[in-house]
């Protein structure tokens, strides 16, 4: 269950060390607060798999929503899309009703980056060779070394 907390900025773009751009918190994030909603525009995942085929190496913004839906933040979108990838993330994406938000999963200090783990999972094995070409760049101690999550 999410918290709110009072409004005005919370979060603001820049240079993240992690990769690229980054969401930082502006003022301290309570634990289980919704910070944001990925938005972009809805497609299906055959309109996906047509913009962006496989091993494509085009800079994308996808969020699988599920079966039949894939919001793509890559050219229409907040600033959701430019939430980094983390193994020791400090938010966690929550699906409601269709719908993708990013909350809180510990305090975040002002200053700090937004982080939450993308998990994301191929329909094709998850080899050495893809583990490689989706790194990871989050820095963390037990960095997984992948944006790939574990195959269910």
């Amino acid at each position: 269950m999410s918290r709110t907390q009072s409004t005005g900025r919370r979060i603001g773009l820049r240079h993240s060390p992690i990769h690229g751009r980054g969401v930082f918190a502006l003022r301290k994030i309570d634990k289980g607060v919704r910070i944001i909603e990925y938005t972009g525009e809805r497609i299906s995942h055959d309109e996906c798999d047509c913009r962006y085929p496989a091993y494509d190496s085009s800079h994308t913004m996808l969020f699988t929503v599920d079966k039949n839906a894939v919001i793509d933040a890559t050219r229409i979108g907040n600033s959701a899309r430019w939430i980094n990838h983390s193994c020791r993330p400090n938010c966690e994406s929550v699906d409601e009703d269709g719908r993708i938000y990013i909350e809180a999963t510990r305090a975040i200090r002002a200053g700090e980056e937004l982080t939450y783990d993308y998990n994301l999972v191929l329909e094709e094995r998850h080899t050495p060779a893809a583990k490689r070409e989706n790194p990871c760049f989050c820095g963390e101690k037990r960095c997984r070394g992948t944006l790939l999550g574990r195959k269910r």
